[in-house]
């Protein structure tokens, strides 16, 4: 049982920047942020979750949970996933070492909402609200120096030529009709590495400010996560899915910026990748959904982010009052953005072109609440790291379609790695 305390706030910045910081303190802790993004869909302003009262690294005791206990649970899945909800396997070097679940019951939720913390706590810390609310209120962040740090080298999994060898080969797959898309992920990474994970994040986000950027500490497991996209969220008895396909660049100067705008939105290969993906997402909602209520309610629709253009669908589905929302998940992931089409086919050529096992990165970072619902990210725009290896890790990938131009693909990757490389490399030291 829970014991729920709301406070007013007076700056709703200021608040969530202690809020942040006052989580350094746990070892156990997520933090989403929607950075004041607003659609129809949207939950709260920023939520945090913080201390672990039971954890989780096996679906089968998070689907026992989930069944018995109807209380919040927060954490991710990864990619590799796939392999307990498929005949799939990952053999590829993975340097991160996270493991393929984790979950964990908070000891204690605090959302930000209309102006206001909502405290919601185990009864066994409710006396705790009080004191937490006071120090978050007072909270201000030490303005110490930035601790000295040696510069970081990003070094390239899969270099150019590797990379256009390994595209032509995907475009063999489609030319021969196994698959019809794919997308192809490559690994920048970095050994012997520390960062400040809170500072990164930080940077990270500052520079993209998305609708579904996340922070995660679990142990010395670190994500820090500037997703625009949503995975699949569930509202009572809706469900709905969000994919990004089509990427451009922002403009120099506004007229410039609207050009490329209006010319992703008209861009024959960038639609035609996010419709595939639309007709994937429509195909496996319709696996549970109530018959007839699997509808698009947006199609290739452009939306502007700080570092570039994407283009976004939304599909939509009613399901049964007593759907399970585990076997949602198991429906649907991984997200059709992230493999391609058909989704079993791109994934096994996905993991024989790729060098690396992707682990969290085209996961989902979210949470369950206790009344069923859920709402889930996928994780992109991320940068991931393990405190005990010293291992950082951030991959980017683009859609290939019978329409891809290898060189293209490659820059759009570029473009999509800009924001880590650029918060890694760009350092006080």
């Amino acid at each position: 049982m829970r014991t729920h305390r709301s406070f007013k706030i007076k700056s709703l910045l200021q608040s969530k920047e202690a809020l942040f910081w006052w989580s350094k303190q746990f070892e156990t802790a997520v933090w989403l942020d929607s950075n004041s993004h607003q659609d129809r869909y949207s939950s709260f302003e920023a939520c945090l979750a913080v201390g672990a009262s039971q954890k989780f690294e096996i679906t089968k005791t998070l689907h026992d949970f989930l069944e018995n206990e109807k209380d919040w649970l927060f954490g991710y899945f990864s990619y590799d996933v796939k392999n307990e909800l498929e005949d799939l396997t990952s053999n590829n070097f993975d340097g991160l070492g996270f493991p393929a679940v984790q979950f964990f019951q908070p000891l204690k939720v605090i959302r930000v909402e209309n102006d206001e913390l909502h405290f919601i706590y185990l009864n066994e810390v409710a006396q705790e609200i009080e004191a937490d609310f006071e120090e978050i209120r007072d909270f201000v962040p030490l303005q110490l120096p930035p601790e000295p740090q040696d510069a970081i080298k990003i070094k390239m999994r899969i270099h150019k030529d590797a990379y256009f060898e390994k595209a032509h080969r995907f475009l063999e797959h489609i030319h021969r009709g196994d698959i019809y898309e794919a997308n192809f992920c490559q690994e920048f990474y970095a050994e012997d590495a520390t960062i400040n994970p809170w500072e990164t994040y930080q940077k990270l986000n500052g520079i993209s400010e998305p609708p579904f950027a996340a922070f995660a500490r679990l142990n010395d497991n670190y994500l820090m996560c500037a997703s625009p996209e949503r995975y699949l969220k569930k509202q009572g008895q809706k469900v709905i899915s969000q994919p990004i396909k089509g990427t451009a660049r922002r403009g120099d100067d506004e007229r410039e910026d609207e050009k490329f705008k209006r010319d992703l939105a008209q861009d024959e290969k960038e639609r035609s990748e996010n419709i595939m993906i639309t007709d994937l997402v429509r195909n496996d909602l319709s696996k549970s959904a109530i018959k007839g209520s699997v509808r698009v309610e947006e199609l290739c629709n452009p939306y502007t982010f700080k570092q570039v253009h994407q283009l976004i669908s939304t599909i939509v589905s009613n399901v049964p009052k007593d759907k399970y929302p585990l076997e949602l998940i198991k429906e649907t992931f991984p997200m059709g953005s992230m493999t391609g089409a058909p989704k079993i086919s791109a994934m096994k050529i996905i993991e024989e072109l790729e060098e690396t096992k992707r682990g969290l990165y085209s996961g989902a970072v979210g949470y369950f609440s206790p009344n069923g619902d859920f709402d889930f990210n996928v994780v992109i725009r991320s940068i991931l790291y393990n405190a005990s290896n010293k291992y950082v890790s951030f991959s980017v990938g683009s859609a290939i379609t019978a329409k891809s131009d290898p060189e293209r693909e490659y820059k759009e990757c570029l473009l999509k790695a800009k924001a880590m490389r650029t918060v890694l490399e760009e350092r006080e030291t």
